[in-house]
């Protein structure tokens, strides 16, 4: 009872509790409502206040917006009336500039254009028949003619031909050169001066003045034909026209055509023209070894064959560089114009310009190169091919140069970038035909008159000298041969060698074949079998020392692998002809035979017609020998090596069968006056067959 009691009191004073607290939030929503309804009054009459300042507010807005509208358009009214009046005032504000051109200043005088421009352009929409129209459209052409006639003078005033001096450093740098010795590029114009003129090309082309580019074109052509004719007058100059033997040398030697104006003894020259000059140097050293050992004189101060010829038909060595100097010059000059013109001309007008500006000058070159071809095929006519040979080195320079000259002309007219290609033609086919015409005069050679000595035919010496000036060009001619369908086919079953070598080696052998067959045909016009077998000895064994001597062998042996081998073999024949026709008689004399039976000789006893025979066997020994002697010390061997072999082939087919003859028969008492008819021991003979072959002996 007493838990139940006081559970309840405690439930009660709960109770009691939550019924305050619920008074207490009855009595909080009271208050809160009385303020809810004082707020909204509140709001109400904040809005009703708003809306009373708006309906008074707004209009004064309204107002004052349309009033800062009205003053902005007043104002860009003014602007504009402003900028209007300004256009009828141009033309007398910049006449003065206009008028003076652009001299006293470019850019015052570009600004006073655009001026005009503007003003054209706002009449020309707006009042097109006003005479300030008129008037600003003379003033405006009156400031285009200006500018050109500036841009002209200016171009004229500074571009001058690249002097000669300076063209030939540039061209003889190369890779080898150090850096401090490269030439810097030739300044075609000065900087500022470049400056102003892209500045005019800029104002023009955009005002769409484009004569401007024609001026241009004909000014630079103008001073690039320049530049290459003043290189020509001074290769002349320079040249003298003929290259100087050096007489205390004893050797060729080829001047420098061209000094530098800093010429110093350790400045680099011109790579390229010491090539040209090795190459001279070169040619000429062969052709006068080759007649050293044909005719076994030395030669004194030597004089190339190709600058004494006096001929105008006769393209010589210093002509050739002269005119390879001036493609290579004219190929420099074409990229200096190529750099120039950029900025100055817009790229789309380029090509055209540049072909304007090349084409003088190019058909310069062209034509002194059909000039050269020309006066080759002449040369060819008359069978002079030693000054024909010039057509392979420009040939050869030439197609090195090609790439450089088909970049540069780049984008041209297909006319224009013929025209260094027509060159090559021309050449390749003067070349074709002079290589062709060789082996048909070397077959057809008319000469009948034979070295009396038997010594090397002139014809032999002339071909191997030709032969061997072909070395330095063996690309090159095997490029020329290349297009005859007779040499492809030939090529085509050597295997895999180098082409052009086989070619030319293809070309050696057939020049040589019939040489040789010449020389056969030539050899029977000589009475005397002995010497027409010294004839063909010489030349055979002459040509087969050039092959060796000059690598000529290695080229035919691509061709003819047996061709050393049949040379000797050549050899080998004619000695024992020789060998033969000159002792066949003497050995009639000497051959052992029963002259005199053994028994005979033992017992001393000799009878009349047998000391007779002794006698008239001795007698004719002595006769022939001193006929041989004085025959064969005549002939002529230049070569020293075969001049001995023989004099040792003699010997050893001689004296061991004169020897058994002499011990057969010097003791025998056959005659009271043994001198008489032995005049010569062993020794003796021994002796006369060394003095063969000297005229002095």
């Amino acid at each position: 009872m007493h838990d139940a009691t006081e559970r309840k009191c405690e439930i009660e004073s709960k109770l009691e509790k939550e019924l305050n607290n619920l008074n207490m939030l009855k009595e909080l929503k009271g208050k809160s409502n009385h303020l809810t309804k004082g707020m909204i009054n509140i709001l109400d009459s904040f809005e009703h206040r708003l809306a009373r300042l708006e309906e008074t507010i707004l209009p004064v807005y309204n107002e004052t917006g349309n009033l800062q509208k009205r003053q902005e358009n007043i104002e860009k009214a003014l602007k504009a009336l402003d900028h209007v009046i300004g256009f009828y005032s141009v033309s007398q504000e910049v006449a003065q500039v206009v008028q003076a051109g652009p001299a006293p200043g470019l850019e015052p005088f570009l600004a006073a254009m655009d001026r005009l421009q503007t003003a054209q352009r706002y009449f020309e929409k707006n009042n097109p028949q006003s005479v300030e129209l008129e008037n600003i459209t003379t003033l405006f052409n009156a400031g285009g003619d200006a500018l050109n006639r500036e841009f002209k003078d200016l171009l004229m005033r500074h571009s001058k031909p690249v002097p000669p001096i300076v063209l030939l450093d540039l061209i003889g740098a190369d890779e080898d050169t150090p850096v401090e010795e490269v030439p810097s590029a030739p300044v075609q114009l000065p900087e500022d001066v470049a400056a102003e003129l892209v500045r005019m090309a800029d104002w023009l082309i955009l005002h769409n003045r484009d004569e401007y580019m024609n001026v241009y074109a004909r000014v630079r052509a103008t001073v690039l034909l320049k530049s290459l004719q003043q290189l020509k007058e001074h290769q002349k100059s320079a040249s003298g026209g003929s290259i100087q033997g050096v007489a205390a040398a004893n050797s060729p030697m080829v001047r420098p055509k061209f000094q530098s104006r800093h010429d110093t003894p350790n400045r680099r020259g011109s790579k390229r023209l010491q090539v040209f000059e090795k190459k001279a140097n070169k040619m000429l050293m062969r052709a006068s070894q080759t007649i050293e050992h044909s005719t076994g004189l030395t030669l004194g101060t030597r004089r190339s064959a190709i600058h004494l010829e006096s001929r105008e038909d006769v393209v010589d060595e210093q002509e050739m560089e002269n005119y390879l100097v001036c493609v290579v010059a004219l190929q420099r000059l074409m990229q200096g114009e190529r750099a120039l013109m950029a900025g100055i001309v817009p790229l789309q007008h380029q090509h055209q310009v540049f072909e304007i500006v090349i084409r003088e000058a190019m058909d310069m070159v062209v034509q002194d190169g059909e000039s050269i071809a020309a006066r080759a095929k002449r040369c060819i006519s008359r069978h002079d091919f030693a000054a024909v040979l010039v057509v392979f080195p420009i040939l050869k320079h030439l197609l090195t140069l090609r790439p450089e000259f088909e970049r540069t002309m780049e984008g041209c007219d297909q006319n224009v970038r013929a025209k260094f290609s027509s060159i090559l033609r021309m050449l390749h086919t003067t070349g074709a035909k002079a290589l062709e015409n060789f082996i048909e005069s070397v077959r057809t050679e008319p000469s009948t008159q034979l070295p009396k000595d038997g010594t090397v035919h002139e014809l032999t010496s002339n071909v191997l000298v030709f032969l061997e000036q072909l070395l330095d060009y063996v690309d090159t001619i095997g490029g020329v041969l290349g297009e005859d369908p007779a040499y492809n086919t030939s090529v085509a079953s050597h295997g895999k060698v180098d082409r052009n070598k086989a070619l030319v080696g293809i070309y050696i052998r057939k020049v040589l074949e019939q040489l040789s067959q010449t020389l056969v045909v030539k050899s029977e016009f000589y009475g005397d079998v002995c010497l027409r077998a010294v004839f063909l000895l010489n030349n055979n064994n002459h040509v087969l020392k050039a092959l060796q001597r000059s690598g000529l062998l290695d080229l035919v042996k691509l061709s003819r692998p047996n061709c050393e081998e049949w040379y000797h073999s050549r050899i080998r024949e004619h000695k024992d002809a020789y060998t033969q026709s000159s002792w066949s008689k003497v050995l009639s004399y000497i051959a052992p035979s029963e002259l005199v039976p053994s028994s005979v000789l033992q017992n001393g006893r000799l009878r009349d017609k047998d000391r007779a025979a002794i006698k008239e066997r001795f007698a004719g020994f002595n006769k022939e020998m001193e006929d041989i002697a004085k025959v064969q010390r005549s002939y002529s061997i230049p070569d020293v090596e075969l001049r001995e072999s023989l004099k040792r082939d003699n010997k050893e087919y001689i004296l061991p069968k004169y020897n058994a003859f002499y011990e057969r028969y010097c003791n025998i008492q056959f005659t009271k006056n043994k001198e008489k008819y032995i005049k010569y021991d062993p020794a003796g003979v021994s002796e006369m067959i060394d003095r063969f072959f000297d005229v002095a002996a």
